[in-house]
Order: C-alpha cells, then sequence, then structure tokens
C-alpha cells in the first residue's frame, strides 16, 4: 500500500512492512527518515488521515507515531502536529555516493579557490542594462546569429580588452563562448584537425582542463612551476607539444605572474615552432600592490589565443567567456562551435555589452578589487597574529592565496577543517601526476565568502591550523 503526502509538503511513498503493520510502518518511517526522503521538520499526516489513506485502523497509526517520538525519530506538539525531529536527521542520497559511501555535507564556511563573492554580483545595474540592452536591439538579433556572438558585445570586448589588458583585440577575430571549458574544447577541437599531438601545461593548474585536452586525443605534458612562474624555456624539450596553456598574469595557483624574460621564450618557442599559445587571463583585473600585468596576447596577436570570461569578475553563472583568436583559425573555431554549440545566449550578451559600454563593469571591477584586497590584507593580519610560523604567498593578485604548511600536515588540517564546517583545499590538488613533489599548502580562496561570512571563514581557518 502506498501514499503521497502531497498536501503535507513531501511528496513520498510510504509501504508497511513485516509482520506486523505497527512495525512495519515504524520500520518504514525510520527508513525514510535515514535516506533523507523525509527530512527534519517535515510534517507528517495526521494519524486518521494515513490510516484512511494506508487502510489500517487509526489506533495502528497513533501507536506508531507515539512509539517513534519516544525514540526520538519524531516530535508531537499541540497545534503543531507530527513532525520529524531535527536531531534525526541523516545524509540523504544526495549526501552520498553511488554506493551509499557518506561524502562531505555542505560546509558552514567555504574557502575553496575559483569563485567570486556571488553575493556581491550587481544585480541592479545588471538589471539597468538588460533593459537598456533589450530595448535597443534589434529583433534580427533574437534570431539564429553569427557563431561569433553578437557584434555589440564583440566590439564592447575589443574596446575594454585593449584598454584594460593590453590585448589586441578586433571584432572580428572575437568569439564568445559558454565559458572557459567551452573555449578550450573548441581549441582542442581545432589543434587536432591541425595534427597537434599534445599541449603543455603548467605543473600546477586544473586537472578539469588537462582531461579535456586528453579527450581530445592530445597529450598533456608538463613544464615545471616556480617562483618567476612556468618555466617556458622547457617547451623548446617537450617532445610532441605544438601548443601550450599557460596562466602568465596570475599563476594557478601557485600567485606568481610569468616573468618578463620567460613570457619572451614563450613567445619566441611558439614563432621558432609554429605553436601556440593558449592564454588563460582567468582573473587578471585583480591586481593590489603591484604593477598592471598586460595580456601576453599582445605580444604576439597570431601566436596566442586569448581566452576571457567573466566568471571571476560577475559570475560564473552567466555562463560567458570569449576568445580572441589569431587571424586564421576564426573560421575554424567557429566551425567547431557550430557543431555543437552555434551560440550563446543572446539577452545575457546585450546585457553584457550594455554594461560595459556603460563604465558599469569598470565600476564593479574596481569596488571588488578594493573589496578583496581588504579581505586579502585581513587574512595576512590574522595569519600574523595567530600563526605567525606560516607563510602566505601568491597575494599580489587574484582572488586566492597560498598558505605553505610543515611537510606531512596538508592532509590532516583539509580533514581537521572539514570535521569543523570549513571547506579547504590542499595545494598538491592542483600537481600534475608528472610533477615532481613540491612543498604542501592550502590554497585559500578569500573571493569565495560572501562580506557576512568572510570573518567566520577567517576564524575558523585559524583555528584548525597546526
Amino acid at each position: 500500500m502506498t501514499d503521497s503526502w502531497a498536501a503535507f509538503g513531501a511528496d513520498l511513498h510510504i509501504e508497511p512492512v513485516g509482520a506486523g503493520l505497527r512495525s512495519g510502518l515504524m520500520d518504514a518511517l525510520r527508513e525514510a527518515v535515514r535516506t533523507g526522503r523525509l527530512t527534519p521538520g517535515t510534517r507528517l499526516p495526521s494519524s486518521r488521515t494515513l490510516a484512511a489513506d494506508l487502510g489500517i485502523a487509526r489506533n495502528t497509526v497513533a501507536d506508531a507515531y507515539a512509539e517513534l517520538v519516544a525514540e526520538g525519530w519524531l516530535t508531537a506538539r499541540q497545534g503543531s502536529g507530527t513532525r520529524v525531529a531535527q536531531r534525526a536527521s541523516a545524509p540523504g542520497p544526495a549526501a552520498r555516493g553511488a554506493r551509499g559511501r557518506q561524502v562531505r555535507r555542505r560546509p558552514l564556511h567555504n574557502l575553496m579557490p575559483g569563485s567570486p563573492d556571488l553575493s556581491s554580483f550587481p544585480r541592479a545595474e545588471w538589471l539597468r542594462a538588460a533593459r537598456r540592452g533589450l530595448t535597443a536591439a534589434p529583433d534580427a538579433a533574437f534570431g539564429y546569429d553569427d557563431p561569433r556572438g553578437r557584434i555589440e558585445l564583440r566590439s564592447a570586448l575589443a574596446d575594454y580588452l585593449a584598454r584594460a589588458r593590453g590585448v589586441y583585440a578586433d571584432p572580428e577575430r572575437i568569439v564568445i563562448c559558454s565559458g572557459f571549458v567551452h573555449g578550450l574544447t573548441l581549441m582542442g577541437k581545432v589543434l587536432r584537425r591541425h595534427r597537434v599531438r599534445g599541449v603543455a601545461v603548467e605543473s600546477y593548474g586544473l586537472d578539469i582542463h588537462w582531461n579535456l585536452l586528453a579527450d581530445a586525443g592530445l597529450r598533456t605534458p608538463c613544464i615545471p612551476v616556480d617562483a618567476l612562474g612556468a618555466g617556458t624555456g622547457a617547451l623548446a624539450g617537450t617532445p610532441g607539444a605544438g601548443a601550450v596553456l599557460l596562466t602568465p598574469a596570475h599563476q594557478f595557483p601557485t600567485g606568481v605572474p610569468l616573468h618578463p624574460d620567460r613570457r619572451a621564450a614563450a613567445v619566441d618557442w611558439a614563432r621558432s615552432s609554429g605553436g601556440l599559445i593558449l592564454e588563460d587571463d582567468y582573473d587578471g583585473e585583480f591586481r593590489y600592490d603591484r604593477q598592471p600585468v598586460g595580456a601576453l596576447q599582445g605580444l604576439d596577436p597570431e601566436r596566442v589565443v586569448y581566452l576571457g570570461t567573466a566568471s571571476k569578475s560577475l559570475a560564473p553563472g552567466l555562463r560567458l567567456a570569449w576568445m580572441v583568436l589569431p587571424e586564421d583559425l576564426v573560421e575554424e573555431v567557429c566551425e567547431a562551435k557550430g557543431g555543437f554549440d552555434w551560440m550563446s545566449g543572446v539577452p545575457d550578451q546585450l546585457t553584457l555589452a550594455e554594461f560595459i559600454v556603460s563604465g558599469a563593469y569598470d565600476r564593479h571591477v574596481r569596488a571588488m578589487r578594493l573589496r578583496y584586497r581588504r579581505r586579502r590584507d585581513q587574512l595576512v593580519e590574522a595569519l600574523a597574529e595567530r600563526a605567525p610560523d606560516f607563510r602566505v604567498s601568491g597575494i599580489a593578485a587574484g582572488l586566492h592565496a597560498v598558505l605553505e604548511l610543515p611537510d606531512g600536515t596538508e592532509q590532516s588540517v583539509v580533514q581537521a577543517a572539514a570535521w569543523q564546517g570549513l571547506a579547504l583545499e590542499r595545494l598538491s590538488r592542483f600537481r600534475h601526476q608528472d610533477a615532481e613533489p613540491g612543498r604542501e599548502g592550502l590554497v585559500i580562496g578569500y573571493g569565495t565568502p560572501s562580506e557576512s561570512g568572510w570573518a567566520g571563514a577567517l576564524d575558523a581557518l585559524c583555528r584548525v591550523l597546526p
């Protein structure tokens, strides 16, 4: 027998099992609570309603409810009905792995790198830009359009990138895509068509990027990273590398900019070998106490593919990114894009274009630069006061810092943080599988917490350090 409880806020089915109706009903309710199908605070049907739905005596349901209340599974209060007890909660299906393996619950504090402060998204300005952009757009803008993206956005980006990042960005060379991963996927397809066998990557970075390239049939040999950035001098000795993926403005995750000599070495390698540089400028706008580091693309626009995104400056949920391509690759990238993702959403493209042209984008970036710099300073000050033996690096720019740890403590600190409800990422998580073992540390994303949650996250971090 089954029962749908939609009227009580829970769409669940209860099927009493076992020798007795009362014990079977109790077992079914316990299992529903254990598996998360009945969450804490859920109001259960009255004993009369449930008895009628199941076709059993009301006293049977009332007795089962009473015993589960006594055991602590349920609570019963006059005027509030019978509810699932708060302390009876257990991880539901979403909190378990495919084989019932329990995984980490949602943290109280999040210092994971890779995200901005989403609570600071400029909603009011974005709405105003959307209204202006949609009002001015021609009717044809909402049909099937140029795979490169709307000309309004490409023109706005060309002006902004030239001014703010030193990019040579003709609108005809810009292709709009749905995030950096989308752009990298497209480049993987194009490189394979050019019979490229491998793309060199930095020894520290994101495995999702390496895996995307591998899925395209490309090898990903790594080049070392040190205090001067990626060791681009090693490119000439990397067999089969027809391209290299770099984060020159702010290496992820170590946080160092690529040294000028190594920038020149990368461009020299690309020119002499006919290779390509894929430049990931993921948070190039956020610098604090150093001079701006322009994009590598400005040194040779025909040998560098520039990839930028709104994910860090605004929000990853916008799914807006851009590629500035060598002239001879534009048509090929558009063909690759048309194969599985013809065009990005027009309303958001029009909105971002207006957001940039109106100056709202510059104002937002400047405001967030000040906010993130304040957080960075508070992080450094708190560690200097409460954990003076720990060194912080990679803090001149970006949205994260690297906190070095004593050898052998990285995993234990991350585990201790998890027990305290603090989400952290260890430095070794970003090390390429072929890289030499390196230092231990934490990669602390100080851009991730909301304004209201930052102080608590900072305090939690200091508590878990050894």
